[in-house]
């Protein structure tokens, strides 16, 4: 179902403009930045929050929550962008209102008329926003996957998400054709020396902007129920410290790297420099915390959009 541009997500960017004009202190200009709007658009937005009563002598709105906890995540581990959304109590975990915010942020940059080079990972909660996005024409975009889009069985890979997005975005597109974990070294090594894998690598590397998934390495593990890992391959990970993985890449509670073990197969692009481009990563859960945390303090992503229930915990862990 494409998303909806509802009254209610018209009201949801008046109360983000209200929040960062009448708190944080933010100018128009400094307002239609961050937003990816107009300036003339932000000042209507600003007089929208007004009108409709959403600002008082506190924003009266549960976006205004979601507003402090990503300015203090952002200030606790230096993001260049972060996003809350609010949880929804009867539903707590569920992804659907990351995967709106997620998809809002694809299409921000999307829309641009400058060219840009779109990485993409994979995940349940990507693959929600991606579809999510509205249709629209983008030739000037190339958009790269980072990860491989065969299975284990050789069937095209559930979550990875570079064949649906090219369904509804025209860009040129630019898949990786390798499983997500390789059977050896060996078979990686083998793989990532063909020209066409070595090119999308390299185009890879020069993303301006990246989304990817956090995924869990507790006993739900998406890479063991997904069929990439197995079970006795997971155990090892968590022996080694492993919290969290991204395409494919497992890492400590540190945010470093396990050396050996799965992390020798991985046949994924790295991470884009975060120093030269934007990587956002969008995750939401309990389980995930201690992954997310572990990747903000390591730097492996630089922007993040959540939930309020998963920002609290990630800030009270520290």
């Amino acid at each position: 179902m494409a998303r909806q541009d509802t009254a209610v997500t018209r009201l949801d960017d008046a109360a983000r403009a209200g929040w960062l004009y009448y708190v944080a202190g933010n100018n128009q200009e400094q307002i239609a930045k961050k937003l990816g709007v107009s300036r003339q658009t932000a000042q209507r937005l600003v007089s929208l929050s007004v009108s409709e009563g959403l600002v008082r002598v506190r924003l009266d709105h549960p976006i205004g929550r979601c507003m402090e906890l990503a300015e203090q995540l952002q200030k606790r581990h230096a993001l260049d962008f972060a996003e809350v959304v609010p949880t929804d109590p009867e539903a707590p975990g569920a992804i659907h209102g990351v995967a709106i915010a997620a998809a809002a942020q694809i299409e921000r940059w999307l829309r641009s008329d400058k060219p840009t080079v779109m990485a993409i990972g994979t995940g349940r909660t990507l693959k929600a926003a991606i579809e999510q996005l509205t249709p629209m024409e983008a030739p000037q975009h190339k958009i790269v996957s980072l990860t491989g889009s065969i299975a284990p069985d050789g069937s095209a890979a559930f979550y990875n998400v570079i064949f649906n997005i090219a369904e509804t975005v025209k860009a040129r597109s630019f898949p990786m054709p390798l499983p997500v974990i390789a059977s050896s070294p060996a078979e990686r090594d083998m793989l990532l020396s063909q020209p066409m894998i070595r090119e999308t690598h390299a185009l890879a590397q020069q993303a301006n902007v990246t989304f990817v998934g956090i995924g869990d390495l507790g006993p739900e593990a998406p890479l063991v129920v997904d069929g990439f890992i197995s079970a006795a391959e997971l155990k090892l990970l968590q022996k080694a410290g492993a919290v969290g993985e991204i395409v494919g890449w497992a890492f400590d509670a540190q945010g470093k790297f396990i050396s050996g073990l799965t992390n020798d197969r991985v046949a994924s692009a790295p991470l884009p420099s975060r120093e030269n481009s934007m990587v956002v990563a969008t995750a939401v859960g309990e389980r995930k915390v201690p992954g997310i945390r572990a990747a903000l303090t390591r730097r492996l992503v630089n922007g993040l959009i959540t939930d309020e229930a998963t920002a609290e915990a990630i800030l009270a862990a520290g």
